[in-house]
């Protein structure tokens, strides 16, 4: 069967093009569904197949956004690893926009506060202060922090783009401290077994925390991404210089945070 030997084509080439971990593992996955399902799916890219092979995803409960991963890895294997036109009449899923969980300026304080680990709370005060995703955060550097301008150099962010974000003030003792002894290309928040941390670590760090901290919301570590933008966006910082800060390639995606929550909404009054 030549299904391994094109899933390795297929790896090698999201690597050469400088793809995350994350997008590796989801492309892969999906293309190795994809394959097995779809009978001569190697020799040709048939558009009545690829559709009932993404309908039948959908009927399965799969939501848009999953949806769109598996049409963006057959995408990228026939373009890139087989070299063979796609069809045009293809069209990607209607996303659901959902407003995104963000936590109150209290709320970030008292998860803070039912940490008692050094590590882990530096970890999630600099996921929410910086604005970092979890796979920026387990890939952060020592040579990445620049104490004196007081700001973060992102390498390798969504994409692969580069970027500037905010070293928060108050962290800046604590962090010097709590890298005392370590390299400059060193980890900053290594796993305990040394090495590279996984995401899933991280979002496990987080979700005990919260945990302890009894706040009732359904939040991820990427929420305190969320809270970072809009608590920024609430205190008057332009759009785009938020957009800046958080790597989006579209200004529109930052747009998601103007949206208003409904803890906003206790302090409108009706205009009857």
């Amino acid at each position: 069967m030549h299904i391994p030997i094109y899933l390795k084509k297929a790896s090698d080439e999201i690597r050469l093009r400088g793809y995350s971990d994350k997008t590796l593992k989801s492309y892969t996955a999906c293309l190795r569904d994809y394959l097995e399902s779809v009978p001569h799916a190697i020799n040709w890219a048939n558009e009545r197949a690829i559709k009932s092979y993404l309908l039948a995803k959908h009927d399965q409960g799969y939501s848009p956004q999953t949806v769109n991963l598996y049409l963006n890895a057959i995408k990228f294997f026939y373009r890139y690893v087989v070299m063979r036109k796609f069809p045009s009449g293809i069209a990607f899923a209607k996303k659901t926009q959902k407003i995104p969980v963000v936590f109150e300026h209290a709320e970030i304080i008292i998860l803070l506060r039912n940490i008692k680990n050094l590590k882990h709370q530096l970890m999630i005060s600099l996921a929410y202060g910086a604005g970092l995703r979890v796979s920026e955060l387990v890939s952060l550097k020592l040579r990445d922090i620049d104490f004196n301008s007081k700001t973060i150099r992102i390498t390798r962010g969504k994409g692969g783009k580069q970027r500037n974000t905010l070293l928060p003030e108050k962290l800046i003792v604590h962090l010097k401290r709590y890298c005392l002894g370590k390299s400059y290309g060193d980890l900053v928040f290594e796993s305990e077994r040394g090495g590279k941390m996984t995401t899933r670590t991280a979002q496990m760090v987080f979700a005990r925390a919260l945990k302890r901290s009894g706040i009732a919301k359904p939040a991820s570590l990427h929420s305190l991404r969320h809270s970072f933008a809009t608590h920024l966006l609430q205190s008057g910082v332009s759009i785009r210089y938020v957009q800046e800060l958080l790597g989006h390639s579209s200004i529109k995606t930052t747009q998601l945070y103007t949206k208003v929550h409904a803890a906003d909404l206790v302090s409108i009054k009706s205009p009857l």
